[in-house]
């Protein structure tokens, strides 16, 4: 996938999923017709339970603590909230020429997590098995979950990089269809670490530079 000269930052505070997704539709319609060029978009939401169509009623919390909203990305359940780096992103793929935008983006965010002192990696997934899309720790633990959309060449969606979330919240439901899996953040990683954890800025700016974004 070749690079593409101009990616648009675009910094957002704390916006409601409903609104982003309705701003995000707008950013996808304009892109396709040329109008905008690909853009990144970095914001977080109020806590938020999202889910895909395939997603088991099962692996959803009994009790609800949050919200809990259908999504049209690709992935299972995960959730979104304070203290977490929501970015989406909107890229014409037909320009980018042919390449995997997932492994993409999961290799610019494990080079910006390395920017900022962490070691992450990407995980393949075996043959039949839930997807392992995201970036994890080397012992198995996940710090950004992935799911993205891709409709007549245009991205949208995008992924979710815990910084100082609550990790309780992802205990209470089936997280991205992985019965067990341990969620982590950068607060808890860098205080194993015993230094203090990246405030947000320093998060986004490490984000937009590997992903090319200004």
């Amino acid at each position: 996938m070749r690079a593409v000269d101009c990616v648009e930052r675009v910094d957002l505070g704390e916006v409601p999923y409903e609104d982003a997704v309705r701003d995000m539709t707008d950013w996808v319609a304009r892109r396709r017709a040329g109008e905008i060029p690909d853009r990144l978009a970095l914001l977080s939401h109020p806590p938020v339970i999202t889910y895909g169509s395939r997603t088991p009623p099962a692996e959803l919390p009994a009790g609800l603590t949050v919200p809990l909203v259908p999504v049209d990305r690709g992935g299972q359940a995960t959730y979104h909230g304070p203290g977490q780096l929501i970015g989406y992103l909107v890229l014409n793929l037909r320009e980018r020429g042919p390449g995997d935008i997932v492994r993409w983006v999961e290799n610019g965010l494990i080079a910006a997590c390395a920017d900022l002192g962490f070691e992450t990696v990407r995980r393949d997934t075996p043959p039949g098995a839930q997807s392992l899309v995201g970036v994890w720790t080397p012992d198995g633990r996940k710090l950004v979950s992935i799911g993205m959309r891709i409709r007549g060449g245009v991205t949208s969606h995008g992924f979710a990089l815990n910084i100082s979330s609550d990790l309780v919240e992802f205990t209470r439901f089936v997280v991205c269809g992985l019965p067990g899996v341990a969620m982590t953040s950068l607060a808890e990683l860098a205080a194993e670490q015993g230094r203090p954890a990246p405030v947000e800025q320093e998060v986004r700016d490490a984000v937009a530079r590997a992903l090319g974004a200004r």
